[in-house]
């Protein structure tokens, strides 16, 4: 799982200036970088990595069954119908060969 932790903001003239250090610094740390124009955001850098995990997150949430399937599945847990890791490694023991 990769977790965005931080944003910061930058004029775009401050990115022209350093862009290779800014995406040195966006690829090593995952850090959301937002560029302004005059005061105003027009754009965001982000690391690949980060860009592919949101895109796949849109994806999931565009299939409405795996949504209701999530959705199933959190209440199951808040139900407390859930398994311990040696249910699932048996389960899956089981299942291969």
């Amino acid at each position: 799982m990769t977790r965005i932790v931080v944003m910061s903001t930058q004029p775009i003239a401050a990115v022209k200036a350093h862009f290779s250090q800014v995406i040195d610094d966006v690829a090593g740390t995952h850090e959301r970088v937002t560029v302004t124009r005059n005061g105003s955001p027009v754009a965001v850098i982000l690391a690949v990595e980060d860009y592919e995990s949101l895109m796949e997150t849109l994806e999931i949430l565009s299939d409405r069954q795996a949504v209701a399937d999530i959705r199933e599945a959190e209440q199951q847990m808040t139900q407390g119908q859930v398994y311990s890791e040696e249910q699932v490694r048996a389960a899956l023991g089981d299942r291969h060969p």
